[in-house]
């Protein structure tokens, strides 16, 4: 097991110009961490090729890996055409993903509103993102890079959903970054969806989140899950999910890759940050 961070945890410091990417690399390192993932928020490498070397030299320089390329995609269209593009567009990145040095990349792989994450529009649209995931794998395993869909954004987020995408790609370099917290956004437990998604993992975020089946907003920062629950994300192991069961299995899989902190909440975004890494580490070590 490596433990790193998502630079997606730092985003507010990012946003804000409080720090920038090659600092958070560096605070990442100064943390014990040893990975980060990288995550296109706050900062683009699109047409960057300087910076996505200098990136990759930074992470060298401070003495940490660059474990993951996570980015945005949508191949749910309005016509062939602008499919085609997509695809295109996600073969771009891979290639962004190539000269980072990094072996893993997520793509996203449809979005939805909560109205139209029925299974029978999930099944309809089963045979496009298939195509497009099956592709863009291929193209991947010319660096020897292998791709994964996250369960992530509604859709395609259910753990039943990701294995039966898994299943109809097929190719030994698409898998799945497994994140602990975003199984409840659709209501599902995660301990029980984490034992079902663990063996076809390629990377993992830990994340954590307060939960409250309520149908009553609780206020800013609150968020509703598939069915109307509310979640806001926290530090790793100050939220509702049972952290050590879920680290346990984890860790009882076998699984020796990535895991990445992903810290999504209110608070101080490198305090919680740190807490969260150093929550996992004391965690690890007692399961």
């Amino acid at each position: 097991m490596k433990l790193g961070l998502s630079s997606y945890s730092l985003y507010s410091a990012l946003k804000s110009g409080e720090i920038d990417i090659f600092e958070a690399i560096e605070w990442v390192a100064e943390q014990g961490g040893e990975h980060i993932e990288i995550v296109p928020m706050g900062f683009s490498l699109d047409d960057n090729p300087d910076l996505t070397d200098a990136i990759r030299q930074k992470a060298e320089n401070v003495g940490i890996e660059i474990s993951n390329y996570a980015i945005g995609a949508d191949f749910i269209t309005s016509d062939e055409e602008q499919f085609e593009q997509e695809v295109e567009r996600v073969f771009k990145q891979v290639d962004i993903a190539n000269r980072l040095g990094v072996k893993l990349m997520r793509h996203d792989v449809a979005w939805r509103p909560i109205g139209e994450t029925s299974i029978q529009q999930f099944e309809k649209d089963l045979p496009i993102l298939t195509d497009a995931c099956k592709r863009i794998a291929d193209y991947a395993a010319t660096y020897g890079i292998t791709t994964s869909v996250e369960n992530h954004g509604y859709f395609i987020q259910a753990s039943d959903r990701v294995q039966a995408l898994l299943h109809h790609v097929n190719k030994a370099n698409f898998k799945t970054t497994l994140d602990t917290g975003n199984f409840l956004c659709v209501d599902e437990n995660p301990i029980k969806a984490v034992k079902k998604n663990i063996s076809d993992a390629s990377m993992v975020h830990i994340k954590d989140f307060y939960y409250r089946p309520t149908k009553y907003n609780p206020g800013e920062g609150w968020f509703q899950t598939a069915t109307g629950n509310y979640l806001r994300g926290s530090i790793v192991g100050h939220g509702d999910i049972d952290m050590y069961e879920v680290i346990k299995v984890i860790k009882q899989s076998n699984y020796d890759g990535y895991i990445s902190i992903e810290f999504e909440g209110m608070e101080n975004c490198k305090q919680a940050s740190k807490i969260s890494l150093d929550n996992v580490r004391r965690i690890w070590q007692q399961v």
